[in-house]
């Protein structure tokens, strides 16, 4: 069960915005991640758990971020239920959309596990409801994603896999590179692997 801890960085200006304390494994229905954030200061600053089937798809998600609160799952393409911090003004969404994503490092296992590209495979176009911080506000994205590189390096133990992608922002044609391995970010624009206390799980 990988544990560890990224650094959330401004991927513009690199400012540090948060810590994000994780663990995650697969299990027999899927894979399930959770974490919490906190500030460059210590404070608690939110919080995600992330659950997916056996083929990627999210049946359960819940973040929390400065009181607002978001549950969400697939469901007519993705459904989900967003709380203000008083509580009184729940507004519920539907998208059809293939899942979520969001700042943290796990929306990026989860949309490369849903696709299971191959280095073979073309570019695959992806629709998302992103949830932006720090209101949890959704907006709709659309990428494509393609796997252009796998890689095998030595380890003591076994061959750490490290697959490489390129993500593209449909709207603004924006690229940037993204470095997984398992169920790990290794790297990715605004992320940063500062700690893992064990190596990262291997889907079936």
């Amino acid at each position: 069960m990988p544990r560890g801890r990224y650094s959330l960085h401004d991927p513009h200006d690199q400012t540090l915005l948060a810590e994000e304390h994780f663990q995650c494994a697969p299990g027999p229905s899927g894979w399930r991640y959770v974490s919490q954030l906190t500030t460059p200061s210590g404070d608690h600053a939110g919080s995600v758990d992330l659950a997916l089937d056996e083929l990627g798809r999210p049946i359960r998600l819940e973040l929390h971020a400065a009181s607002w609160q978001v549950r969400g799952a697939a469901l007519d393409g993705v459904t989900w239920v967003r709380t203000d911090p008083t509580g009184t003004h729940a507004t519920e969404g539907n998208v059809r959309a293939h899942a979520f994503t969001g700042t943290s490092p796990a929306f990026l296992v989860a949309t490369a596990r849903l696709l299971r590209l191959t280095p073979s495979s073309s570019a695959t176009r992806v629709r998302l409801v992103a949830f932006t911080d720090p209101v949890l506000a959704p907006r709709t994205v659309d990428q494509s994603w393609a796997l252009i590189a796998r890689e095998a390096h030595a380890t003591d133990n076994v061959p750490l896999i490290v697959d490489e992608y390129q993500v593209t922002a449909l709207d603004t044609g924006e690229r940037h590179t993204v470095h997984i391995s398992g169920d790990v970010v290794l790297a990715a624009p605004g992320i940063e692997l500062e700690h893992l206390e064990s190596p990262p799980s291997v889907f079936p």
